[in-house]
C-alpha cells in the first residue's frame, strides 16, 4: 500500500488526517516540524507527501522545494489555509501538484489523494527547460543541445534550483539551506566552487551568462 507523509504543525488536522489514510489502508507517517520532514525524507521514499504551509521552523514552500532540488519526484499536495490566487500560484510553482485550502472535506481530500496516486510517474514531475538547457529531475539527466552534461548531484541540485525560480535571486546563504541542509561541512565557499564549476559545464556565452553574479547580492538565473 502507498506511504504518505503528512507534514502539518496542527496536530488535531493531521491527526484527522492521518485517521482519514489510514482508514483507506494508506501507511502514514506524520511530523510537525519542518525538521522532522527533512530527516524522514532522507530515510524513507514517499509515494506522496502532504505540505502544509506555515509550520515552526520553516515553510512548506521551502520544503518542497528543497525535496525537488535533491530530486524528490513524488507527488505534493499543499494543505493550507493560504486560499489567494498568489499563494495557489507561490504553491504549484514550488513544485506542488495540488493544493486544497482549509477547511477542507476530507472525501475531497482523499478523492485527490487517489488521483495523484493514480498518476504514471513519467507524467508527475516535468522536464524543466531553460535556453538550450533541459533538466529531467526524475532521471537525474541534463542535456545540452541535445548532448547530456555529466553533473555531480550537487551541480545537478543547483541547476535545479535555479531552473525552478529563473531570475530569483539566491544569497550564498539561501543555497546553502537549501542544497546542502544536512551539511555542517559546508561553507559560503563550498557554494561558490560549486556554482563555478557548474558555469564551467553549462554555459558557452560570457556575455549572456546563464547564472548571474548579483554583487554582494547572489546569485540569478537569466533564462
Amino acid at each position: 500500500m502507498s506511504k504518505v507523509l503528512i507534514v502539518e504543525d496542527d496536530q488535531s488536522i493531521a491527526q484527522v488526517v492521518k485517521d482519514a489514510l489510514s482508514d483507506s489502508k494508506y501507511t502514514v507517517d506524520m511530523v510537525h516540524r519542518g525538521e522532522d520532514a527533512r530527516a524522514y525524507l532522507r530515510s524513507v521514499t514517499y509515494d506522496l507527501i502532504i505540505f502544509d504551509w506555515q509550520l515552526p521552523d520553516c515553510s512548506g514552500i521551502e520544503l518542497c522545494n528543497e525535496y525537488r532540488a535533491a530530486g524528490g519526484a513524488s507527488p505534493v499536495l499543499f494543505l493550507t489555509g493560504r486560499n489567494a490566487v498568489p499563494d495557489r500560484i507561490v504553491g504549484l510553482d514550488s513544485g506542488a501538484d495540488d493544493y486544497l485550502t482549509k477547511p477542507f472535506d476530507v472525501r475531497e481530500l482523499l478523492s485527490r489523494v487517489r488521483a495523484l496516486l493514480r498518476r504514471p510517474p513519467s507524467v508527475t514531475y516535468k522536464t524543466l527547460k531553460v535556453r538550450n538547457i533541459e533538466l529531467d529531475p526524475v532521471n537525474h539527466v541534463v542535456t545540452m543541445a541535445g548532448a547530456e552534461i555529466k553533473l555531480y548531484p550537487k551541480e545537478f541540485s543547483l541547476l535545479e534550483l535555479f531552473m525552478r525560480n529563473p531570475q530569483r535571486v539566491f544569497s550564498a546563504d539561501d543555497l546553502l539551506a537549501k542544497v546542502w541542509p544536512t551539511d555542517s561541512d559546508a561553507s559560503i565557499e563550498t557554494a561558490r566552487t560549486t556554482i563555478l564549476r557548474l558555469r564551467q559545464k553549462v554555459e558557452n556565452d560570457a556575455e549572456n551568462p546563464l547564472i548571474r553574479t548579483i554583487r554582494g547580492v547572489g546569485y540569478r538565473l537569466e533564462p
